[in-house]
């Protein structure tokens, strides 16, 4: 059911957001359901890729997980080989994540998927309305800050 035109601009804007970000993530669900791989954990592979170590903290604010659920997706992805700990050798409290060498092919792979979504609605919007939107977001994001 949508929500009504004529409601509050921030209901309305926050509204359609979580709208949007369910159908994105289900269309992209659905192009990784085919690796057997959620969408949260390629979101960790794909921050994970850069090569450098990060913090719980710093993976959790980059994929937009909470802390517990986040340590939950990473003991999983540590069982199954596609990421490893590593003590932090500036701060021996701290754990950094690395993606392994498994979990590069992996991401490689969900990657290419991902770029096939992204095509799509591409093709569906246009680029100019998705850049513009895109930006939009991008400037109310860097406002709210």
């Amino acid at each position: 059911m949508a929500k009504p035109q004529n409601s509050p601009i921030t209901e309305h804007l926050a509204y359609l957001l979580a709208q949007a970000n369910r159908e994105i993530n289900r269309q992209l669900e659905l192009r990784l359901s085919k690796e057997g791989v959620p969408v949260e954990q390629w979101r960790i592979l794909k921050v994970l890729s850069d090569g450098d170590g990060h913090s719980m903290g710093e993976l959790a604010d980059a994929v937009l997980l909470n802390h517990p659920t986040l340590t939950k997706m990473i003991d999983r992805m540590v069982s199954d080989t596609l990421v490893y700990r590593v003590q932090d050798p500036n701060d021996r409290r701290k754990v950094l994540m690395f993606i392994s060498d498994r979990g590069k092919v992996l991401s490689k792979k969900l990657n290419s998927l991902a770029a096939d979504q992204e095509e799509h609605i591409l093709e569906s919007y246009g680029d100019k309305s998705t850049s513009e939107l895109k930006r939009l977001l991008e400037s109310l994001i860097d406002s709210s800050n």
